[in-house]
């Protein structure tokens, strides 16, 4: 799938262009020729990190581009129609500026991209492994990946997380419905005495004002009351002789002794007549006085009893208002609240076995879901040992058996995942018990069995190119031969000097050149007949025709 891969103005990089035919292209050179120079040139290229020191000396910019060819129908061409790219014409061209501030353009089919997007699309049509994916496969969650990867429908692995999602939400549910009724049980005494209490007290809204206002206006009625009985115990003392209006009686009979009094038709004949009928007029005022103080006095004592009413009724919301924490105002609320909460216990423990009720059904489904999920799983081990154990004889592990085991979780290590933990065996050879990878594979067979994995799961994700760091890592002999015999095509990565510049240079090799390269390899620097001699025997060697376009290195 990846047609192309062309650099410029890269550390030991000028200009190079690479172009990758199918099957599997070998780059081979000295440690610090440049090899990883082009693995970081198409990370580039495919949206990784950008880093200024990628930049030759003195270059401005550098670019990094790489041509693809997916096949129709492949995910990339529709992300790309998804974000408003034209990606009908067949190949796809992803290409990278970086700039010497660390700034970088991305750009596909010469049209401006994010870089995220990018990275995305770069994702699906590569897949790059180095050296530390060998110990990856060792890790029981990267080998139930690969093993879903593999085999199992994406939609039954969402389904399973999606109900083990909804049953623990509704556990969550039960369990905070449970505590609730239960809470509400031991809080039952109190509420019924707390709301028979109110209840029986019945506050009002706003009644604390009005009771205030009502107290301090009775208050009033008093002092008013006092005040007028006091008024007339002056004018009419029990003892009416000490009073005034006695004692103005006497002084009116006092002038009416000596003479007739004087009368309406009779005018007053001097002076003491005028001083009898000013005796009489404050007689009669002091009665009319009188009248209206004992008037106002029996008014105000309509109701004697009217303000320790009221009083005794404040001082009651005002105690209970205090013994509940709450303001008075708030007490017709509280009532009503109490009563609520009374009258939910009973709900609360119908509430709660209906949320047990939701929490096993979800439960229940969850079981169905995961055992529908551990099906899948057992048939796409049986499936992934047998592609696996297809690639192994080409590796030189022919007598090797891998497995692919699925053993039951007990309940606590349930999980999103389903209920079974995968892992893989490998019995590296006749009559070996299989075990684990980490115990059971040299660091070789563990790069070679990495390899078969990569192959078969690759077909199976289907990212069209392989990239391999180091493929040939912890590995030699005869198993080296096996895993050079995979290459159809060979490019030699070499660092020469060009106008006192050190630059790397990539030289497709042809058969001749090939077994030089070859015997370069085995031999060191010194090239001699015999490892020319061995090289064209490894050439010579069957080799497995290419399936699929992939670049390792």
């Amino acid at each position: 799938m990846l047609t192309s891969l062309s650099l410029r103005d890269m550390v030991l990089i000028d200009r190079l262009t690479l172009d990758f035919g199918p099957g599997l292209t070998v780059l081979t050179g000295e440690t610090g020729a440049g090899k990883s120079i082009l693995l970081d040139g198409l990370g580039l290229a495919l949206g990784a990190r950008a880093d200024s020191a990628l930049l030759a000396p003195g270059a401005r910019e550098a670019t990094a581009a790489a041509s693809f060819f997916p096949p129709p129908g492949h995910p990339v061409r529709e992300l790309l129609t998804a974000h408003g790219l034209d990606s009908s014409g067949g190949e796809l061209l992803f290409r990278r500026v970086l700039s010497a501030d660390g700034r970088t353009r991305a750009f596909i089919n010469d049209q401006p991209v994010g870089v995220a997007l990018l990275r995305r699309a770069g994702t699906s049509l590569v897949e790059m492994q180095g050296q530390h994916e060998q110990l990856s496969l060792a890790e029981p969650s990267i080998q139930r990946s690969l093993l879903d990867g593999f085999g199992v429908d994406p939609a039954l692995s969402a389904e399973v997380a999606a109900h083990w999602a909804a049953w623990r939400a509704a556990q969550t549910a039960a369990e905070e419905a449970r505590m609730a009724a239960d809470q509400a049980a031991r809080d039952a005494d109190f509420l019924s005495h707390a709301t028979a209490e109110l209840s029986a007290l019945a506050p009002e809204p706003d009644e604390e004002v009005r009771l205030a206002t009502l107290r301090q206006s009775l208050q009033q009625d008093e002092r008013r009351a006092e005040a007028i009985a006091t008024a007339l115990a002056e004018i009419a003392p029990r003892e009416r002789r000490l009073g005034p209006a006695a004692a103005v009686r006497a002084a009116a009979r006092a002038l009416e002794r000596p003479g007739k009094p004087a009368t309406a038709a009779t005018p007053p004949a001097g002076p003491a007549d005028e001083a009898l009928a000013a005796l009489k007029r404050a007689e009669e005022a002091l009665a009319e006085a009188e009248a209206l103080l004992e008037q106002l006095g029996e008014n105000l004592a309509s109701d004697p009893h009217r303000l320790e009413r009221a009083e005794t009724r404040l001082f009651s919301l005002r105690a209970a208002a205090r013994k509940h924490n709450v303001a008075v105002a708030e007490l017709p609320a509280l009532c009503e609240r109490l009563a609520a909460e009374l009258a939910a216990i009973e709900d609360r423990a119908a509430l709660a076995a209906r949320h047990d009720r939701e929490a096993a059904a979800t439960r229940q489904a969850y079981l169905d879901a995961a055992a529908r999920l551990g099906t899948a799983r057992g048939k796409a081990a049986a499936a992934l040992e047998a592609a696996v154990a297809a690639e192994l004889p080409p590796l030189r592990l022919e007598k090797a058996r891998f497995h692919c085991r699925l053993a039951p979780l007990p309940e606590p290590g349930w999980g999103p995942q389903g209920m079974e933990a995968v892992s893989f065996l490998l019995a590296a050879n006749p009559g070996h018990e299989p075990a684990p990878l980490a115990r059971a594979a040299s660091g070789g067979e563990l790069a070679r069995l990495m390899l078969a994995l990569k192959v078969v799961l690759a077909g199976s994700r289907n990212p069209g190119t392989l990239i391999f760091d180091e493929v040939d890592a912890g590995i030699g002999g005869a198993a080296a031969a096996a895993v050079g015999d995979h290459g159809s095509r060979h490019v030699r990565i070499t660092k020469e000097a060009t106008d006192g510049r050190i630059a790397t240079r990539a030289t497709p090799l042809a058969p001749t050149g090939r077994q030089e390269e070859i015997a370069r390899m085995l031999a060191g620097a010194s090239v001699t007949d015999a490892a020319r001699a061995a090289a064209l025997s490894l050439l010579d060697s069957p080799r497995p025709s290419p399936r699929r376009r992939t670049v390792r290195s």
